[in-house]
C-alpha cells in the first residue's frame, strides 16, 4: 500500500479548504505540498446561514453538502496536478468535512460536517476516509479537538514539556508532557479568530484584520475584556469544546448592548484580541511545567495577536509550528491526514484523556473510489 496520503481541513472559519499531500514511509511525515483553496463567495454565505436555524435548512444543506465536496474534489485534483502525481499513487483522502453544527453536551450530543465523502470519491478516484468524530461523540466524547493524537504522535519532546496551540477560528490546545507515562490533554480554550474576523468583516467590510493592524490601532477596554471573560465556558473544567454555536457576532452584540458606556469600533476590535489571548493564556498558565507554546492555524499570522498571548503566557517560550518543521497553515490539513493514515493502519484516533470518551476507536468511515 502507499504511503501518501491527502488530508483537507475547513474549519470554523468557513473561507476554504487546507490541502496537504503526506508520505508517511518514514517515522517522521513529510509533507510534499499544502495549499489552500477558497470557497466561492456564495457558498460561504450558504455555510454562514447553516449555522444557525433558518428556513428550509435541510435543502440547503443538501446543496451545500454537494457543494463542499466539489471544492474539496477540485482542491485534490488541483495540487496532485500541480505536483505531477498521479490518482493512483495516494492510498486515501482524509477528509474532515465542514462542521456546521457542533452540540456535543446532553443527551443525543451530536456534530454534523458537511462535504459528501462519497462525492469525493468519485470526483477524484481516490478511496476517502471521513466522518472522524461522530464515533468519538457515541462512545460519549466530545468529537473535539481530535487533533492532539497527531499532535502526540508527530511532536512529543523528551526533554520539554510542550503545548501545540491551533489558533483556527475556535483556539485548542494539546499539552504534551515531556514524560510519555503522561496523559496528553487536549481542549478548546474559547474564540480565536472567530469574532475578530466577524467584527472586521461588519465594519471594514474585510474578512479579517490582516497582522492584527487594525487591533493594533486601538487600546482594549479593560471593563469590557472582564465582562466578556465572564462567559462560563471559560471556567468549565476539559474535557470541552466549542463552536460559533456560542462564539458568534450575536454573542459579543448583547455583550455590548449591555454595557454601560459607548466604546469604538477600534477598541471593540482591540478588546477581541485580548480575548483571544487572555482565555487562551490562563487556561495554558494553569498548566504544570509548560516549557514551549507552539502556534499553528491563522492566528499564527496576527502578529499583534501573538504579540498580546507573549505579554500574558507566564514563564514560556512562544513560536510557530515553523520552528518545528511544520508550517502553521499546514498543520490541520497534515493530522486528518494522519487519521486517514491511523484508519487504514487500524491505530486509535483519539484520546480518552482530551475528549471525555470511555475508550480510544479507529475514527472514521470508508468511501471507496471504486
Amino acid at each position: 500500500m502507499s504511503n501518501l496520503y491527502l488530508g483537507l481541513m475547513s474549519g470554523t472559519s468557513m473561507d476554504g479548504v487546507d490541502v496537504a499531500i503526506v508520505d508517511f514511509s518514514k517515522i517522521k511525515p513529510s509533507i510534499i505540498d499544502c495549499k489552500t483553496y477558497d470557497y466561492p463567495p456564495a457558498l460561504v454565505r450558504t455555510l454562514n446561514s447553516l449555522c444557525a436555524s433558518s428556513g428550509n435548512e435541510l435543502v440547503a444543506m443538501g446543496h451545500a453538502d454537494r457543494e463542499v465536496a466539489e471544492v474539496f474534489a477540485h482542491a485534490v485534483n488541483d495540487i496532485l496536478l500541480k505536483n505531477e502525481i498521479s490518482a493512483s499513487k495516494i492510498a486515501a483522502i482524509g477528509s474532515h468535512g465542514q462542521t456546521i453544527r457542533h452540540h456535543p453536551c446532553g443527551n443525543n450530543g451530536f456534530t454534523l460536517q458537511i462535504g459528501d465523502p462519497n462525492t469525493i470519491a468519485v470526483l477524484t478516484g481516490i478511496d476517502v476516509i471521513a466522518d472522524f468524530r461522530r464515533k468519538d461523540i457515541a462512545l460519549g466524547g466530545q468529537g473535539a479537538p481530535l487533533t492532539p493524537a497527531f499532535h502526540q504522535a508527530i511532536f512529543r519532546h523528551s526533554h520539554h514539556s510542550r503545548v501545540i496551540l491551533n489558533i483556527g477560528g475556535i483556539a485548542n490546545i494539546t499539552h504534551i508532557p515531556s514524560d510519555a507515562q503522561q496523559s496528553v490533554l487536549g481542549f478548546d480554550t474559547g474564540p480565536g479568530n472567530t469574532l475578530m474576523d466577524a467584527w472586521c468583516q461588519k465594519h471594514l467590510s474585510l474578512p479579517y484584520d490582516a497582522n492584527g493592524a487594525w487591533a493594533a490601532k486601538g487600546s482594549h477596554d479593560a471593563q469590557l475584556l472582564k465582562k466578556l471573560l465572564n462567559e462560563p465556558f471559560f471556567t468549565l473544567p476539559a474535557p470541552k469544546s466549542t463552536g460559533r454555536e456560542l462564539f458568534h457576532l450575536a454573542w459579543l452584540e448583547q455583550h455590548l448592548a449591555d454595557y454601560p458606556k459607548s466604546v469604538s469600533k477600534e477598541c471593540v476590535q482591540t478588546t477581541l484580541a485580548m480575548l483571544t489571548a487572555c482565555s487562551i493564556a490562563q487556561q495554558i498558565n494553569q498548566l504544570e511545567g509548560v516549557e514551549e507554546v507552539f502556534v499553528c492555524g491563522g492566528g499564527a499570522s496576527n502578529d499583534f495577536l501573538m504579540e498580546c498571548l507573549e505579554n500574558e503566557l507566564v514563564e514560556c517560550d512562544l513560536r510557530t509550528t515553523d520552528d518545528l518543521g511544520v508550517s502553521p497553515d499546514s498543520v490541520e490539513a497534515i493530522a486528518f491526514a494522519w487519521l486517514a493514515y491511523a484508519f487504514n493502519l487500524d491505530m486509535p484516533g483519539n484520546l480518552p484523556s482530551v475528549t471525555g470518551a470511555s475508550r480510544p476507536a479507529v475514527l472514521g468511515a470508508y468511501f471507496p473510489a471504486h
